[in-house]
């Protein structure tokens, strides 16, 4: 199975620098919606079998734009196990507020998440919102399907591909987070090791 992830589109509150996690929602700005119709023109001739997002307004939106591009109709099911990372007490507070408050655990969310501490801000373990991704995608194992689009977050996907490539927690953002309305193609035959395609792409845009 070829599997398409798209991180949403951007949204005010990542003009903002706000955090948005689970916890958290907002609209998406008019400029991404222009975006997000470009990437669904780049896929518009691949059969999908089955569009997966988020249950989360912003990445609903983003698939049902994407959707609205395709040549081939498929359908769109919305799934609570690919909400974003809920990131408890940091929800929809200014990243750079937070920098001078906590450098060291806003440096390790961004860099090294084996270093990030949780329970310090009443999130969801790193362990829970990886897993809960990552059974989801094992469980397109019994499907007849051959490409699945999946639309999802940054922080959540970041970290959920990566571990389904095999990185370790201190390395899973060791290129940094998924870019809004960007593309990351994995590939798998037994769902037990993947393969990836394409990661992190955004150079459809402006084509």
């Amino acid at each position: 199975m070829k599997l398409y992830f798209v991180r949403h589109g951007r949204t005010i509150w990542n003009l903002e620098g706000r955090f948005q996690g689970a916890g958290g929602d907002s609209p998406l700005l008019p400029g991404s919606i222009d975006i997000l119709k470009q990437l669904g023109r780049h896929l518009k001739e691949i059969p999908f079998d089955t569009i997966y997002s988020s249950d989360l307004p912003r990445a609903v939106k983003s698939a049902e734009i994407i959707q609205s591009q395709l040549q081939i109709q498929c359908p769109l099911k919305a799934i609570p196990d690919l909400r974003e990372w809920h990131l408890g007490k940091l929800e929809g507070l200014k990243i750079a507020t937070l920098e001078a408050i906590y450098p060291q655990q806003i440096k390790a969310f961004r860099t090294n998440l084996a270093k990030f501490d949780t329970r310090m801000f009443e999130a969801e373990s790193l362990y829970s919102t990886t897993q809960r991704t990552i059974q989801f995608i094992k469980s397109l194992k019994g499907s007849q399907a051959e490409r699945v689009l999946i639309v999802g977050h940054g922080a959540n996907l970041t970290a959920s591909l990566r571990t389904l490539l095999g990185y370790k927690e201190p390395l899973l953002r060791k290129d940094g987070g998924l870019a809004n309305a960007s593309l990351t193609i994995l590939e798998t035959e037994n769902f037990e090791t993947f393969t990836l395609e394409n990661w992190n792409d955004t150079s459809y845009q402006g084509k």
